[in-house]
């Protein structure tokens, strides 16, 4: 019951014409130059990704090609080996 009794606090007028409240020039400018910041950011952030993604391709195809290289010398060393068999001589001795 007391909070009935209580008088109503009046609601405040508007003293600042909404008019002149406004960002303005300013602001808008403002906005421009944070967008095109934030869209040079995603570019550059972009471009450095995908430098890192060939890199890792091409260090891919190094490694596999150097794989590559050294299973084709295993097999060429094996090769130039002679045959020996048991009961022949050794061919290095000769």
């Amino acid at each position: 019951m007391l909070a009935l009794s209580e008088t109503p606090m009046p609601t405040p007028t508007m003293t600042v014409d909404p008019e002149t409240v406004t960002p303005g020039f300013v602001g808008f400018a403002a906005i421009v130059v944070i967008l095109i910041a934030v869209i040079l950011l995603i570019w550059d952030m972009n471009r450095r990704i995908r430098r890192v993604r060939y890199r890792e391709e091409v260090r891919d195809e190094l490694d596999a090609e150097e794989a590559a290289r050294a299973a084709d010398e295993a097999t060429e060393t094996d090769a130039d080996l002679p045959i020996v068999r048991e009961g022949d001589d050794d061919p290095r001795t000769t």
